[in-house]
C-alpha cells in the first residue's frame, strides 16, 4: 500500500465516520419523536407536546450538522477515487439519485412544517409531518446502504470496457437494490440507528432526573426511550446473525478474518474475546470451541474455510484490527440488551428514578450505540480489503492518478481542523439545549427558576 492509498483511505474514513454520527441520531430521534408526539394527541397532555417540541430543536442541530458533513464525501469520490466513480458511477448515480428524489426531499420538504408549523397547521397535520421526516431519513439510510452493499455483493450489472476505463453498467435495477446483502445490512444500520437515538433521549432524560429538573418530562422521555431501545436492541441480535450469514456465504474471507480463523478448511472457534497475531497466525482468548462453526452450520466439528484457503492478495491485511472491532460490536451489543431491559425491569417495579446509581449509567450510555455504529462498518469495509468492490475492483486500483501524498495530507490536516470545530460548536449547542431544557409556559415547581421556563408559544 503507497502513501497516496493509505492517506486517501485515512481521510476517507475520517470523513465518513465523523458524518456518521449524525444520521443514525437522527434516524433514531425520529422515531422517538413520533411518540412524543403520538402521545400528545393520544393523551392531550401538554407535558409530551412540551417534550416533543424540546427534542423536535435538538433533532434540527443533528439534521443539520450531518447535512453539512457529508456534503465533501461526494466531492472525495472525484478528487480521491476517479477510477472507483467511474467504475461505479451508473450504479451510485441510480442510488443517490433515489435518495435525493425519494427521501432527502421528503425529509427535508417536510422538516420545515416540523420546526416551524405548530400554530400554522392543525395538530394531526404536525404529527404527520413528523411522521413523513421520520419515514424520509429512514429512506435516505436505504438508498445510502444500497449503494454500499453493491459493492459489497455486486448483482445486477455487467462490466463494460477494459482496464482502466471499465465500468459497471445496470443491466437490472431492482436485483441492484435487493442484492444479496442489501436487506439485511439495511436493517442491521435502521436498528442501530434506533438504539442512537432511543439512547440520547434517554441520556439526557436521566441527567434531568439526577439534577432534578424537569423531572415529569424526563420521566416520561425514558419510558419511550427504553422502550424504543428495549425492542431494538433485541431485534439488533437478529439483523446482526443474518448480516453474519450473508458474510458467511458471500465474504467468508471477511468472516475468517473476523473470527483470526487462519487453518485452510478447520472447525472454527468463536472467540468472545482475543488477540491475533497475523505473523504467527495464532489467535488467543476466551473462546468456545468450535463456536463459529456451530453458529454457521449448526454443528460444532463442520469446517469453515480459514484464511489460509485464499491467496495472500485477496485476504484483508488488518486482521486483528477487524477482530477487535467486531467483537467491540458484539459485546456492546449484548450490554445494551443488559442494560435496557434491566432499566425495563426497574422502571416495571417503580424503583427506575429512584436509583441513582443506574442513572448515572444510563447518561454515560449515550456512548455505546455510537461506537457500536462506529465499529460496525469498520468491520464491514476493512473486512472487505482489498476490494473496494468486492471480488472486481481492487482498492489499489480506485484511486485517482493525479492526485499526490502531500495533496491528500493537506486537505486530510483541513478537514480535521474543520471538523473538530463543527464538533465543538455542536457540542456547545447540544449541551445548551440540554441544559435550559423543555420550554413551558407555567413554571415547573420543581424546576429552578429560568427564563426559558416562560418563554411563550
Amino acid at each position: 500500500m503507497d502513501n497516496v492509498e493509505l492517506l486517501s483511505r485515512i481521510q476517507f474514513a475520517f470523513t465518513v465516520a465523523f458524518h456518521y454520527i449524525y444520521p443514525p441520531l437522527s434516524i433514531g430521534l425520529g422515531v422517538c419523536l413520533v411518540f412524543m408526539e403520538g402521545l400528545y394527541l393520544k393523551t392531550g397532555q401538554k407535558v409530551y407536546e412540551e417534550l416533543t417540541r424540546f427534542w423536535v430543536n435538538v433533532f434540527a442541530l443533528i439534521f443539520g450538522i450531518g447535512v453539512a458533513t457529508g456534503i465533501v464525501m461526494e466531492f472525495e469520490f472525484g478528487t480521491n477515487w476517479a477510477v472507483y466513480s467511474r467504475y461505479v458511477g451508473d450504479i451510485f448515480g441510480s442510488a443517490l439519485a433515489a435518495e435525493g428524489i425519494f427521501a432527502f426531499a421528503l425529509e427535508s420538504g417536510f422538516l420545515g412544517i416540523l420546526l416551524f408549523g405548530w400554530n400554522r397547521v392543525s395538530p394531526r397535520v404536525h404529527f404527520l409531518s413528523t411522521v413523513l421526516v421520520a419515514l424520509g431519513s429512514m429512506f435516505s439510510a436505504l438508498w445510502i446502504v444500497v449503494a454500499n452493499s453493491w459493492q459489497q455483493t455486486p448483482a445486477g450489472y455487467r462490466i463494460e470496457g477494459e482496464g482502466m476505463h471499465a465500468r459497471a453498467v445496470i443491466t437490472d435495477f431492482w436485483a441492484m437494490v435487493f442484492n444479496p446483502s442489501s436487506v439485511d445490512r439495511y436493517l442491521h444500520v435502521l436498528i442501530g440507528a434506533f438504539l442512537s437515538g432511543a439512547f440520547l433521549v434517554i441520556s439526557v432524560s436521566a441527567w434531568h432526573l439526577l439534577k432534578g429538573r424537569f423531572t415529569d418530562h424526563a420521566r416520561k422521555g425514558m419510558r419511550i426511550g427504553l422502550w424504543v431501545a428495549g425492542i431494538a436492541s433485541l431485534l439488533q441480535l437478529f439483523t446482526g446473525h443474518r448480516s453474519a450469514d450473508v458474510v458467511t456465504h458471500h465474504q467468508p474471507a471477511k468472516l475468517a478474518t473476523m473470527e483470526g480463523h487462519f487453518d485452510k478448511l478447520a472447525p472454527a472457534d468463536m472467540y468472545l474475546l482475543g488477540w491475533v497475531d497475523a505473523k504467527t497466525q495464532q489467535t488467543t482468548g476466551l473462546k468456545i470451541p468450535g463456536g463459529l462453526s456451530f453458529l454457521v452450520h449448526g454443528d460444532f466439528t463442520k469446517p469453515i474455510p480459514g484464511l489460509n484457503a485464499f491467496n495472500p492478495q485477496d485476504r484483508p491485511t488488518a486482521i486483528n484490527f477487524v477482530f477487535q472491532t467486531y467483537h467491540l460490536m458484539v459485546a456492546i451489543g449484548m450490554t445494551l440488551i443488559a442494560l435496557t431491559w434491566f432499566g425495563l425491569f426497574m422502571l416495571y417495579r417503580k424503583k427506575l428514578f429512584d436509583t441513582r446509581w443506574l442513572l448515572i449509567l444510563f447518561t454515560g450510555s449515550v456512548l455505546l450505540p455510537q461506537v457500536a455504529n462506529q465499529v460496525g462498518w469498520y468491520t464491514a469495509e476493512v473486512g472487505r480489503q482489498p476490494w473496494v468492490v468486492y471480488g472486481l475492483l481492487r482498492t489499489s486500483d480506485a484511486l485517482s492518478q493525479a492526485v499526490k501524498a502531500e495533496h491528500v495530507m493537506v486537505s486530510l490536516i483541513l478537514f480535521t481542523g474543520v471538523y473538530v470545530m463543527l464538533f465543538l460548536l455542536f457540542l456547545y449547542l447540544l449541551n445548551k439545549k440540554i441544559q435550559h431544557g423543555p420550554y413551558v409556559k407555567v413554571e415547573d415547581p420543581e424546576t429552578p427558576p429560568s427564563k426559558f421556563n416562560t418563554i411563550a408559544r
